[in-house]
């Protein structure tokens, strides 16, 4: 028995809000931190904590859509599983290697240029996972039931 189409369309909302917590996170809401908070001091500290709580929620959000891609009533086409669980398992790793990997020495300001330029790409190669994660199920949730026999 098929799931409902609102039950179905979860791995995609999900997909999309851990895309958007990239997002916003990294783009929007560290940056300013930087530029409004008086002392860099203080902007690093809580940068670190949303970083650290953005880790936990890009590998839960990972782990769950793994889970509801090996369910028979919440996957997607079967055709995008398994790209789809490589990049989810891609972006949990990456988040885990920046955050207990990359983040010591940040904080520790060992070689700042090296390992910030470094927890970067990894953050952008994690955000990328996590798009085309949502991209993969956006397609599939709109391809016509035709398509997905192919």
């Amino acid at each position: 028995m098929a799931a409902p189409a609102k039950l179905r369309s979860f791995p995609l909302w999900l997909a999309a809000a851990w895309a958007m917590s990239l997002t916003t996170l990294g783009f929007f809401v560290v940056p300013m931190l930087f530029a409004k908070l008086t002392s860099p001091a203080i902007a690093r500290g809580m940068a670190a904590e949303l970083f650290r709580t953005q880790t936990g929620i890009s590998v839960v959000c990972a782990l769950v859509l793994v889970m509801t891609f090996r369910s028979e009533k919440l996957a997607p086409s079967p055709r995008i599983i398994p790209s789809c669980t490589l990049l989810a398992i891609a972006g949990a790793l990456l988040a885990l290697l920046v955050e207990l990997g990359v983040s010591p020495h940040i904080v520790a300001r060992e070689n700042l240029a090296l390992w910030h330029g470094l927890g970067t790409a990894m953050y952008f190669a994690q955000w990328v996972c996590a798009l085309m994660v949502f991209g993969k199920l956006a397609n599939a949730a709109s391809a016509s039931p035709a398509d997905l026999d192919v």
